[in-house]
């Protein structure tokens, strides 16, 4: 995982919200590779999240890092705003109300447990980001969700509704668990269109 430097934070950022609006404005838009610091071009994991007024506006990104992370970055930006099914896509009057936030994933690893219990307490509450496996079903929550969901048994349970299993599965049932940690920053940082 790269340590990422201010002036990192502040180029994905920047690119996140042009390839916003050149998605908005033109349809397609440059993936910042060929002018991206040779670093940024490495393979990287990232989500990205939208807000407006501190409310969601929405949230996609990969658990796996397969393509370089600026373009991870950009891509996830544009299906964020423009794909996110929970949500109406972003406008393009919208879109200096946002505020966009990206998070940087660690290579996930597996928890090894055998009743529930256990598992509670190889859970890092407010550090880890979670992955819940059901056979074909599986759904995340990055680590930033403790915030809204405090303590793992609400964690738990949403996050298994959100893989669509009732919410209790984590208790009645063995699941593939993983874990993985974040590196998060936002424009609320680093204000927009800083040099």
């Amino acid at each position: 995982m790269l340590n990422l430097s201010n002036e990192d934070k502040k180029y994905l950022l920047r690119a996140a919200r042009q390839a916003i609006e050149l998605a908005l404005n033109h349809g397609d838009y440059h993936p910042f590779i060929d002018s991206a610091p040779a670093h940024l071009a490495t393979p990287g994991a990232s989500f990205v999240t939208l807000t407006k007024s501190g409310n969601l506006r929405g949230c996609i990104g990969t658990l796996k890092a397969y393509q370089p992370l600026v373009q991870d970055v950009c891509e996830h930006a544009i299906a964020a705003a423009l794909e996110d099914y929970r949500f109406s896509p972003v406008t393009r009057p919208e879109l200096d109300e946002l505020e966009i936030e990206i998070s940087y994933l660690t290579e996930a690893s597996r928890v090894s447990y055998n009743q529930h219990g256990e598992l509670l307490q190889k859970i890092r509450r407010g550090e880890d980001g979670v992955i819940l496996k059901d056979g074909h079903r599986q759904a995340t929550f990055l680590p930033q969700v403790w915030e809204q969901l405090p303590t793992h048994e609400e964690f738990l349970s949403h996050l298994c509704m959100k893989m669509g299993a009732r919410k209790d599965a984590w208790k009645t049932h063995k699941l593939e668990v993983e874990v993985y940690q974040v590196y998060h920053f936002s424009e609320n940082e680093f204000p927009r269109y800083t040099p």
